[in-house]
């Protein structure tokens, strides 16, 4: 009969940690002075045919003119990278790189809707700021939630947001 070795705790303990470290995400760094830096949840539903909704961990960071947004799994896995200056705007996902002239042109294209991003740090702040079409509700920005919604140009669209405050 052949005996079997069973690994010795101190083996499985260390796979473990193993495991653990290479799902762990690098820390994010800290806001740099004049830039701004926010993190939570946002989901976007599109009412469209079909209906399409998107949600994802996210960290914006920078100001309405320059700035990055980074969308991240429910692991921290990240998703994709928005960059965008006031001359561009960038998609970084994967190894893929997608470039376009603005902003809005890249989220219209990404989701059929442009995506008011540059509004979005005034209403992290509890500021109402004007987007034509977009009606942001932040009755509840001080719990860290604002609700967006997008009644013109068709389609309508709902954009979530739970942040820490």
């Amino acid at each position: 009969m052949i005996a079997r070795r069973f690994p010795a705790p101190w083996c499985l303990a260390l796979a473990a940690a193993a495991l653990l470290s290479a799902c762990a995400t690098p820390p994010r760094p800290a806001a740099q002075p004049g830039e701004e830096l926010w993190s939570g949840r946002l989901a976007l539903q599109i009412h469209s045919t079909p209906p399409q909704s998107f949600s994802a961990g996210f960290d914006l960071r920078g100001a309405p003119a320059a700035g990055e947004l980074q969308l991240m799994s429910p692991l921290g896995n990240t998703l994709a990278t928005v960059v965008w200056t006031p001359q561009s705007a960038e998609l970084r996902q994967g190894g893929q790189v997608t470039q376009r002239g603005s902003l809005d042109e890249l989220t219209t294209e990404l989701s059929g809707t442009a995506v008011p991003v540059a509004a979005l740090f005034g209403w992290l702040r509890g500021e109402q700021g004007e987007v034509p079409g977009w009606q942001a509700d932040l009755s509840r920005q001080a719990e860290g939630r604002i609700t967006a919604r997008r009644s013109a140009p068709l389609p309508t669209a709902e954009l979530r947001v739970v942040f820490q405050p």
